[in-house]
């Protein structure tokens, strides 16, 4: 089941650059709800929950109830503009969802058993090709993470999505081929591939 996490929000009369620095001045961050066919709203939430929230691991993949007026807003984090210099977060985008939307997400991968892999033991090198997997999912159904067993993995191995076990309801944006995840690399092409990456 997917997180859920509340947020308290005021309306704001008002949209514009003048408006939004205001609202910022306040201590508190301009954001708009929109989609499911309604109106968008235009809200402000506190600066420094809204910050807190930002920073912990699965914030775009984590439900949000917006309450505004007595009324909970089931949402979802889809952009956050962030300032430039400062890396504050200075205007953020919801969707609106309910328990039947089937979303596209982008779900971060983590990997399991590294310690236990045979191809990282013998020196190989975790060559990472997909950092995360975008996947069609029901929006009480987002799985937070997406775990990649390397338990079995030697040098030289590849695995594929097709390997990876996702959750029921749950399937790649990409289905039109069996694209590579992440392999183990000798040494020397780890090197090289980490290289290229730089360059």
């Amino acid at each position: 089941m997917t997180k859920i996490i509340a947020l308290a929000a005021t309306a704001r009369d008002r949209a514009g650059k003048g408006t939004a620095r205001a609202t910022r001045r306040e201590g508190r961050i301009p954001a708009v709800i929109y989609g499911n066919k309604e109106a968008p709203l235009m809200i402000s939430l506190d600066s420094t929950k809204f910050t807190r929230e930002l920073h912990r691991p699965g914030f775009f993949t984590h439900l949000f109830d917006i309450e505004l007026d007595g009324t909970k807003h089931r949402v979802l984090a889809r952009d956050v503009q962030l300032d430039p210099v400062y890396d504050r977060p200075l205007h953020a985008d919801f969707l609106r969802v309910s328990d039947t939307t089937e979303i596209s997400i982008k779900v971060p991968v983590e990997f399991a058993n590294a310690d236990t892999c045979p191809g990282l033991k013998r020196g190989g090198v975790l060559n990472v090709v997909r950092h995360d997997i975008e996947v069609y999912a029901r929006a009480n159904n987002i799985p937070e993470k997406i775990v990649i067993d390397l338990a079995g993995a030697d040098v030289g191995a590849s695995i594929h999505i097709s390997a990876v076990k996702l959750p029921e309801g749950v399937r790649p944006t990409i289905d039109d081929r069996d694209f590579t995840v992440v392999t183990i690399a000798t040494p020397s092409a780890g090197v090289e591939a980490a290289a290229d990456t730089a360059a």
